[in-house]
């Protein structure tokens, strides 16, 4: 990859990454006003990116502070054997591990080696949802509230920690800038609703829905069954009330993060339907 040179301007660069980016969004089945707010999201900070090519494709590389740690992404990658490179020039700027974010399965080949760290993955709701029989939900009080969110927040630390990460003490940053950013409100904040799922009397579970958190998307922050209730069907109950959440907030489409090494889950939402949207996956350099 000695061939690589970095360019001074990204005019030639941008507008092809940009549709490549849609593109990908589009085949997983999002709207258009979707899509583009993804993309929104997905260049943020792309002005700091720095871009190479040798040519025959092109490599958008950056590095970020993130939890008091130096983090590298490779933004875009379609220079055969363009990662090595990538990654040097991560390593190059200081960056402790290089993350990268995978659209609909593309790039899998390439980056078969990074552990998966998270996903966000997503369906179109159900018209007309229905509760399972034998499940009913309810507003979460704001009395119980207290407890749920210091149950959430160490349930959170705990997945960031299990995914390979972050350390215990980053997780911990992070849970709490994240929790501050989500919820500045606490149990009255705008968009933001509370259930607690009851079955038989008991309280087996709870969700967090945010409604209108892209357009014509709900997202599903926390839908929790507790350990003592689960290998009971609850999961899948679960995810129907994350459906009938959605429709409820006005929604059509419900997405939701997933962390790695969780593979109950993910083998739950493989069966229920709900796509890869993006998948992000990091090695430690």
């Amino acid at each position: 990859m000695d061939g690589m040179g970095t360019l001074a301007g990204q005019a030639e660069w941008r507008g092809g990454f940009e549709e490549r980016v849609l593109a990908g969004y589009r085949a997983a089945g999002c709207s258009e006003p979707l899509a583009r707010a993804l993309l929104e999201r997905a260049v943020k900070g792309i002005e700091d990116w720095t871009v190479a090519t040798d040519d025959t494709g092109w490599i958008a590389v950056g590095v970020t502070e993130e939890n008091g740690a130096l983090v590298g992404r490779i933004h875009d990658l379609t220079v055969p054997q363009g990662r090595e490179w990538a990654e040097r020039w991560c390593a190059g700027q200081g960056a402790e591990r290089v993350e990268v974010r995978l659209t609909g399965g593309a790039g899998a080949d390439t980056f078969a080696h990074y552990p998966v760290r998270r996903q966000n993955r997503m369906r179109a709701a159900a018209e007309h949802p229905e509760l399972p029989a034998g499940l009913t939900v309810r507003p979460l009080t704001e009395e119980e509230y207290p407890a749920w969110y210091a149950a959430e927040e160490a349930g959170y630390i705990a997945d960031i920690v299990r995914a390979g990460a972050l350390t215990p003490e980053q997780a911990k940053a992070k849970s709490d800038q994240d929790f501050a950013n989500h919820l500045p409100q606490g149990y009255l904040t705008p968009g933001h609703a509370f259930y607690a799922m009851e079955a038989g009397g008991l309280v087996v579970g709870t969700g967090w829905v945010n409604h209108g958190f892209l357009p014509g998307v709900t997202f599903g922050c926390s839908l929790e069954v507790y350990e003592e209730h689960r290998g009971k069907g609850y999961g899948r109950a679960a995810m129907a009330v994350g459906e009938w959440a959605t429709r409820q907030g006005g929604d059509e489409v419900m997405m939701f993060n997933v962390f790695g090494g969780n593979e109950v889950a993910m083998g739950l939402y493989d069966t229920t339907g709900f796509g890869v949207l993006d998948e992000f996956r990091s090695i430690d350099l």
